[in-house]
C-alpha cells in the first residue's frame, strides 16, 4: 500500500488514474511526488532517465513511467541504497 505525498493517507492501487485525487487532502495522486521514480536529488527530480521533463511535480501528468511509490513525509522517495549513498556523499563532501 502506498501513501499520499502530501498528507500521508494510505491509497489503494486503483487510486492513481489521471483524474484521481486523495480522499483526505484532494491533491492529485498521479503526480511526480507520488511516483517511485521521484527523487529531489536527481536530474529533473526523476530517477527514470527516459521520462520527459515535468515542471509541476504536484499536479497530475501523463508520464508513461509513473509507478506508485512510497513517498516520505518530505515528499520524496528513496530506497535504502539511495539513502546510504546520500549519507556517504554528505559525509565525504568537500567544503
Amino acid at each position: 500500500m502506498t501513501r499520499c505525498w502530501k498528507c500521508q493517507k494510505p491509497l489503494e492501487a486503483n487510486q492513481y488514474s489521471r483524474h484521481d485525487s486523495c480522499p483526505q487532502c484532494h491533491s492529485d495522486t498521479r503526480a511526480c511526488k507520488n511516483c517511485g521514480h521521484f527523487d529531489p536529488a536527481s536530474y529533473n527530480e526523476c530517477r527514470e532517465p527516459q521520462a520527459d521533463r515535468v515542471l509541476e511535480k504536484e499536479q497530475s501528468n501523463f508520464c508513461d513511467y509513473f509507478r506508485a511509490g512510497a513517498p516520505s513525509a518530505a515528499g520524496g522517495t528513496m530506497s535504502a541504497v539511495d539513502q546510504a549513498k546520500k549519507a556517504a556523499d554528505a559525509l565525504f563532501k568537500k567544503n
